[in-house]
């Protein structure tokens, strides 16, 4: 059985149509970067399959089921921006996650806050974003989840930080899971990726194996996709 599976998806707003019959599949114990420009249909198609927005038509299945509550007891989600009550100190926002998520792991998350420097008796409000960008992916990497959908994990930290987070990613998902990236920092990532799927213009153009992919056209990741969406 497939992870994830989604068929022949389409997702318009009025009479602007975003995604266009998107059909794709991942297994599980892969890293995969969803790339493509800005309006490419990335966070709409990260979004459908959260069960964030309903598809105009088409099918969503992880593990077999349509996306809904159990999808949700399998799918650890960072989205672009932040939903965490700023209010909150670190301390109560890990007392809410291990609340609400049966699959969270406590010491995993102050293990991973203490490696970053984060003082967990601070309020979110007093964090910059970078940082407060820093916990919410600590808290959605310490869920055992079965699949991690990572929307711009990079996009508010330094470059020094960034080889942290990535190596992070890497050894903090259970074996068999999956984690789909969805981001502009291709070279940043693209050493951890076993997969990509390009996206552009609401359309899957591309999903291959990343070592396949580089030896084919012997480029990097990078390269290749600048070539793909030269301007």
């Amino acid at each position: 059985m497939e992870l994830l599976e989604v068929k022949h998806l389409n997702k318009s707003f009025g009479k602007k149509q975003i995604l266009k019959d998107v059909s794709f599949s991942l297994t599980g114990g892969k890293i995969i970067g969803l790339l493509g420009k800005n309006g490419a249909g990335k966070s709409t198609l990260i979004k459908l399959i959260n069960d964030l927005l309903t598809p105009t038509s088409g099918e969503i299945l992880v593990n077999g089921k349509k996306v809904g509550i159990e999808s949700k007891k399998v799918i650890s989600y960072l989205p672009e921006r932040t939903y965490l009550n700023k209010q909150m100190k670190v301390s109560e926002v890990i007392e809410y996650f291990k609340d609400f998520y049966d699959d969270f792991d406590e010491k995993k998350a102050k293990r991973l806050l203490k490696d970053l420097d984060l003082d967990i008796e601070e309020r979110l409000t007093k964090m910059s974003k970078g940082m407060q960008e820093k916990v919410q992916l600590v808290l959605v990497m310490s869920r055992e989840a079965d699949l991690y959908i990572l929307d711009e994990p990079l996009g508010g930290v330094d470059p020094a930080t960034r080889d942290y987070i990535l190596d992070t990613i890497l050894s903090n998902f259970k074996e068999n899971a999956s984690v789909v990236i969805s981001t502009h920092l291709i070279s940043d990532i693209e050493r951890i990726l076993d997969e990509v799927i390009f996206i552009d213009k609401g359309k899957i153009i591309l999903q291959s194996g990343t070592d396949e992919l580089r030896e084919k056209e012997n480029a990097s990741i990078d390269d290749i996709f600048r070539r793909m969406f030269k301007c």
